[in-house]
């Protein structure tokens, strides 16, 4: 495969190691159970893209078939129609050029349809496997929505209502980081439809799902600043409490360390 396309295989391969890193380090989390579901969706859609990108040939026989017969119909059933053509009045060429156009409009359309039915039948497939997607993404955000760093900042009296908080610095980092990742894997199994399909409807789709795991990628990278700033105020210790000295005492003591 080339180097410019994207290897649905090693996608499902780097969700595979992100699933087990995310049971090592929580093994109790729900995190666990979305990063599951994210590794199933990846390996379906592995195969649906496979799926897609190939010619329906059953479907394109059936198609042609029915077109090729209801042409043979159409041209068959002239003969029997007995027409005149002649025309005797601007009336009747008026009437006659209308018909032939309706005739022309309905055959076309319903060829149409059906020479565009595969086409159609394979963009609602990945219309509704990117809409999975999407859903899967805002289930990551929902998941650490309640992981605030702004607790480890401050500190008040809880509620009833409020969320369990007991995980440390570098454990709360490592859970958002692993919610970044997976969003962004997210991104990349959608963006395996645009490397098979060239109908703008599902690429518009595709960016959309993109688009999504990126803006909120970027809200939890927000919260990871916050936390490693917490931690790098930790490590330095509290600052040092600053003395106050009362007007001329730093002469007077200068004077008296000469």
């Amino acid at each position: 495969m080339p180097l410019t396309s994207l290897d649905s295989s090693r996608i499902v391969d780097t969700i595979d190691v992100l699933v087990r890193r995310i049971e090592e380090r929580f093994p109790t989390a729900s995190l666990v159970q979305v990063a599951r579901e994210v590794a199933r969706v990846a390996r379906g859609t592995s195969d649906r893209v496979i799926d897609l990108g190939r010619p329906n040939r059953a479907l394109r026989t059936g198609v042609w078939v029915l077109v090729v017969g209801f042409l043979v119909v159409l041209f068959g059933m002239v003969p029997a129609l007995r027409l005149s053509w002649q025309i005797r009045a601007g009336t009747e060429l008026i009437q006659t050029v209308d018909a032939l156009l309706e005739a022309v409009f309905f055959i076309g359309g319903g060829v149409l349809f059906l020479v565009t039915l595969e086409g159609r039948l394979k963009r609602s497939r990945a219309l509704e496997a990117l809409h999975e997607l999407r859903a899967l993404a805002h289930i990551v955000d929902m998941h650490q929505l309640t992981k605030d760093p702004e607790v480890l900042l401050v500190s008040g009296p809880r509620t009833a209502s409020s969320p369990e908080r007991g995980m440390t610095d570098f454990e709360l980092q490592r859970y958002l980081d692993y919610s970044t990742e997976l969003l962004a894997l997210i991104g990349k199994v959608a963006a395996l439809y645009s490397a098979r399909m060239s109908d703008p409807v599902v690429l518009s789709a595709v960016d959309e799902v993109e688009e999504l795991t990126t803006g909120l990628s970027h809200k939890i990278w927000q919260k990871i600043a916050l936390v490693r700033v917490v931690a790098e105020r930790k490590a330095r210790g509290p600052a040092p409490a600053a003395k106050h000295l009362g007007a001329g005492t730093s002469g007077a003591r200068a004077r008296a360390r000469r």
